[in-house]
């Protein structure tokens, strides 16, 4: 990149290629700030309550009820605090990527781009989805020698091979169609769907039968597990599917590359060059160690590397389509700047399609994919979030310092190696399947200091992590057109797992040599420190005070002991205060950002339905990982879409209906609470309502946002019902609780 760059510093370009302003208006932070620093004094009063009260005890329920409450309101504390840091110069961006055109005249000016795509199971993704989302890139409005799509397939899927060989020739009519009408929607499966009538209609009807017919031969090799004679044209790829023998497995077979169209050969029906679009399957052995994702990853940039080795990298999950095909130009507005010659990375929001209106799981995740990100680009830069992302080559292999630099085993591993022969070529393919080999990156310092790391499940995290740590910047673009758009979960319970897998990831940073709020801080600075502490550290203990705060008090609720302050107490203020500021600030943003108050209190919800399931079951996870009792492997999110559950989704219907035990915190909690309401009225009618306002308000929100979980559990006979099991366990495991309280306070 430093040589695009320095020909954008000689050309002397007297217009902007972008601009920042503040996110929110300079009234809103600095209300922010002057909020943060009154909750701050609101924080320690409330610890020194909280001291006074565990002096003043005179007995072991008192003490035991005081300082369980003080714990969950330190983490609570540690959560607000780490947040704050997100608040400090929230920043939104504007590129102008029209400035650009007096300095992209002709080919060689445009800087190449690799692009990575990963997938590992047909039948968790299937192959169409991921050929949608290879052509939506291979279709970027750029030059098309410039443009090279490598697939990596850890399921070693002939039917995922099969599907690219199809699409490399719907390829050949879809690029040139999108050019000729300037198709903005280059996702075929998006276009088609879009119904727009703005194109010829002949013309889009012709290439809508023949995505069908693509789409049809993918399905059909895919049900019958693998590519029959009749679906193979020509010697070529019958040599291509002759590599899956008997004892070809997706946990052990040999490298399979396979070239589908080459620049410098395959022309479009126009006459036109296309992009490069390679096919890879790693070498897998059964007694290798397979890192799942940024092992593949990293395999894609040696043999990238070797293939071509473009200065730009752009990885993209499976499902995650672009939505634009400008966004390039957008990233060159950046990568092109001479003054920010230390960006190691462009991260784009995750975005997805088909959300329904008040967003019931909380899928958008506004303060994770959005808010926060903008925040962190008033600092040092959004942290990876795995998808969506233009890399710097360069930026992985070291420090943005030429001192820094890592030198590759290999020299034509170099970043800065410019590959000449051509990607098919004998030396070129040797060299491919030699660095794509199960055992190449032995006693190498690949995952440690060269490409994506792998010290944690959470390799997006942890590699945006360690870049940050190594001195290097970041950008947030997020412009109004959404740039990607990705799937999402439509049942609860793969909502819930896909937030374990993360949390358990983050559990590993948090806790382990490189925990931020140590390292973190020493290398990058407190605020970004205080970032990257809020997801591995603040994010995973929530568990702790929404399980306590779920349960203790509404425990002591129903055997009529106070644990807040009453009413007429100067202290109930405070409180008050606490839980109305922290809850009314985050309302605000949200509304603020164009969100709704439905969603709002969706998103507040599912927090809690998280830190009741997720977070507690990660951490258990972790920790049983962490004494050598078990290990899990990396599980898939479904991508295929259910009918029936699809149908509850658009009906804002809450989806309980696979049995787990993840269910069964929140559904004690629901239980009990629910209980713990009713108690309250009926002692608040005898008069204590003053004393127990506090603990009848917690229990009655709690109710409110249980609503779905009491329908789910007497109200519905669909499939997505809570099954009846998870029900009776939930009741037996809240009776358990209050005969277990009953008899801690007989015994103290």
């Amino acid at each position: 990149m430093e040589e695009y760059r320095a020909r954008a510093a000689a050309a002397a370009m007297p217009l902007p290629f972008h601009s920042k302003s503040h996110y929110f208006s300079r009234r809103v932070t600095t209300f922010n700030h002057l909020f943060a620093a009154v909750y701050s004094v609101a924080i320690f009063t409330l610890f020194y309550y909280h001291l006074a009260s565990l002096l003043n005890t005179t007995s072991f329920t008192s003490f035991f009820i005081s300082i369980s409450l003080f714990i969950s309101d330190i983490i609570l504390a540690f959560s607000w605090i780490t947040t704050q840091s997100y608040r400090i110069n929230p920043i939104r961006r504007r590129e102008f990527p029209e400035n650009l055109k007096p300095l992209l005249k002709k080919e060689s000016d445009f800087p190449a781009l690799d692009v990575f795509i990963c997938t590992a199971d047909p039948y968790k993704e299937p192959p169409i989805d991921v050929v949608n989302t290879a052509l939506s890139v291979l279709a970027y409005n750029y030059p098309a020698r410039k443009i090279s799509v490598y697939i990596s397939d850890d399921g070693g899927s002939a039917a995922t091979l099969f599907a690219f060989m199809e699409a490399a020739k719907f390829a050949a009519e879809w690029l040139p169609f999108c050019r000729k009408n300037d198709v903005v929607e280059r996702n075929p499966h998006a276009f088609f769907a879009s119904n727009k009538d703005c194109y010829n209609n002949s013309e889009k009807e012709k290439m809508k039968i023949m995505y069908e017919k693509m789409k049809m031969r993918v399905e059909k090799v895919l049900e019958k597990g693998k590519v029959e004679d009749e679906f193979i044209n020509g010697e070529e790829e019958h040599v291509a599917f002759d590599k899956w023998t008997e004892s070809f497995t997706s946990k052990n077979h040999p490298t399979v590359i396979q070239v589908l169209l080459e620049s410098s050969k395959n022309r479009d029906i126009s006459g036109e060059s296309m992009p490069n679009l390679i096919y890879l399957s790693r070498q897998k052995s059964l007694t290798s160690h397979h890192k799942f994702k940024a092992g593949a990853l990293n395999t894609l940039i040696r043999v990238s590397g070797i293939m071509t080795n473009a200065p730009i990298i752009l990885t993209l999950d499976c499902d995650m389509y672009s939505n634009d095909p400008e966004t390039l130009s957008r990233v060159l507005c950046y990568l092109l700047d001479p003054k920010l010659v230390d960006i190691s990375y462009v991260q784009f929001p995750q975005c997805f399609h088909g959300i329904n209106k008040s967003d019931i799981y909380g899928t958008e995740y506004k303060r994770l994919f959005i808010l926060n990100k903008s925040g962190m680009d008033g600092l040092l830069g959004p942290a990876h979030l795995g998808t969506g992302c233009f890399f710097v080559r360069r930026s992985f292999f070291g420090g943005p310092s030429s001192t820094s630099f890592e030198s590759p085993e290999l020299p034509e591993l170099d970043p800065n190696h410019v590959v000449e022969r051509a990607i098919q070529s004998r030396e070129v393919l040797e060299l491919a399947y030699m660095v794509a080999g199960c055992d190449y990156e032995n006693n190498t310092k690949w995952g440690s200091k060269l490409g994506f790391r792998y010290e944690a499940p959470a390799e997006d995290y942890f590699t945006g992590y360690c870049l940050h740590s190594e001195g290097w910047k970041s950008i947030f673009c997020n412009p109004n057109r959404i740039a990607f758009y990705g799937n999402f979960p439509i049942n609860l319970l793969d909502t819930l797992n896909q937030a374990k897998r993360w949390i358990f990831g983050l559990l590993m940073v948090g806790f382990s040599k490189y925990s931020p709020i140590i390292y973190g801080v020493k290398t990058m600075g407190l605020l970004m420190g205080l970032c990257y502490s809020y997801n591995a550290l603040s994010w995973p203990s929530l568990s702790i005070p929404l399980t306590l705060y779920s349960f203790l008090p509404q425990l002591a609720l129903i055997n009529g002991i106070s644990v807040f302050p009453k009413v007429s107490d100067p202290w109930f203020v405070l409180y008050a205060f606490l839980l109305l500021g922290a809850y009314g600030q985050d309302l605000l943003e949200f509304m603020l950002d164009g969100s709704t108050l439905q969603k709002w209190w969706n998103d507040q919800r599912m927090w809690s339905i998280r830190g009741l399931s997720s977070y507690i079951f990660a951490s258990i996870e972790f920790c049983s990982k962490s004494f050598g009792i078990s290990t899990f492997g990396f599980n898939v999110t479904s991508k295929v879409i259910d009918e029936e559950q699809s149908k509850r989704y658009d009906q804002e219907v809450f989806d309980f209906g696979t049995p787990s035990p993840m269910f069964l915190p929140m559904a004690a909690a629901a239980i009990l609470n629910f209980a713990a309401a009713l108690i309250g009225i009926w002692r608040s009618l005898g008069g204590a309502w003053e004393q127990l306002f506090l603990q009848m308000f917690l229990a009655g929100f709690v109710v409110l946002n249980c609503r779905p979980l009491y329908e789910a559990m007497l109200l519905r006979n669909d499939g997505g019902k809570l099954p009846p099991k998870i029900t009776l366990f939930s009741l037996f495991l809240a009776l358990l609780l209050c005969s277990l309280f009953s008899a801690f306070l007989y015994v103290f």
